[in-house]
């Protein structure tokens, strides 16, 4: 499986991985084992519990059912034993449940799956790195907990810098289908051939560890992905940043607890993750997967979100 052989690419026969931070500040070891004793947990809220729309209804009696559809970490990936789910997400779906006196329980789906089963009921939430957008807001509710960064990276002896699109020109850029991201470069690339330049070239994989060949031995350029994932892969000094930015270039975007709209449980999810905010614990989750650039000041309720394409 791509996403297994991916963590073991990250892991080797190591029991933890330290990740390298900024300057200045001190590495952390990753905790992968299925226990996750080190995850911050909360009590529950009450205030958050009183948010709960009168009328919504949860998967489960006691439960707070969230789907996963992230396969690598920071987001989320498969623990030691091949069958736990942790990382960023996952914690912070604990803490959420945590809040509202509930038993997490995480489902595995594909990314295609999670907005008919979120929709149907089969979930109660997502949380899989979903950007909040206008055209997603008409089927669901959003609760924010982390800015949307996007980032270029290259093979770390390539001296580029990706800092604006005309940077981008001529170039072979690595993008998933169907993301915001492809969106972006889509953009650039038309307002780069519009004023002459060279045209980019999409490059798309299914497979991380062809990707990764492509990107190291030179028959790509650039990765253009979530800054948070590639710069995991980073930390093991094959590839650096080139450049990074709003994942709503131009605008600010915003990752968001998803449920479906009108179930009742949004506001209940905001202010759980508000109350996280302000007791530490969700600086805690950022800090642990050196995430604490993504940090927003407050959790939102259905903010603007990026514009219809």
């Amino acid at each position: 499986m791509i996403h297994r052989r991916h963590l073991l690419a990250l892991l080797g026969s190591a029991a933890s991985l330290t990740l390298s931070l900024a300057p200045g500040m001190a590495q952390q070891a990753l905790d992968l084992s299925a226990a996750q004793a080190t995850r911050p947990r909360a009590e529950p809220d009450e205030a958050a519990i009183k948010a709960i729309g009168k009328d919504a209804k949860f998967v489960k009696d006691g439960v707070f059912t969230v789907a996963s559809a992230s396969v690598r970490l920071p987001f989320a990936a498969f623990a030691e034993d091949n069958r736990t789910k942790i990382g960023v997400e996952i914690d912070f779906a604990s803490l959420v449940a945590d809040a509202l006196g509930r038993r997490l329980e995480i489902v595995n789906v594909a990314w295609a799956d999670w907005p008919l089963g979120v929709v149907s009921g089969k979930y109660d939430a997502v949380l899989s790195n979903v950007t909040v957008t206008e055209e997603r807001k008409e089927k669901f509710d959003f609760s924010t907990y982390r800015q949307d960064l996007l980032g270029f990276y290259v093979k770390a002896s390539n001296p580029i810098e990706i800092r604006e699109p005309k940077d981008v020109a001529g170039l072979k850029v690595i993008v998933g289908s169907g993301t915001n991201q492809e969106q972006i470069l889509l953009r650039w690339n038309e307002q780069n051939v519009k004023a002459g330049l060279k045209p980019v070239e999409p490059l798309y994989f299914d497979d991380d560890v062809v990707l990764y060949i492509a990107l190291e031995s030179g028959r790509a350029d650039a990765y253009l992905g979530p800054n948070p994932t590639l710069g995991f892969q980073s930390t093991q000094g094959k590839t650096r940043l080139a450049g990074n930015f709003s994942g709503g270039w131009p605008l600010t975007a915003e990752i968001a607890v998803t449920t479906r709209k009108g179930a009742g449980l949004a506001e209940a999810i905001t202010a759980a993750l508000n109350g996280q905010i302000k007791n530490g614990n969700y600086g805690k989750v950022l800090a642990r997967w050196n995430l604490a650039s993504e940090a927003v000041p407050e959790s939102r309720t259905n903010p603007p979100g990026l514009p219809r394409k």
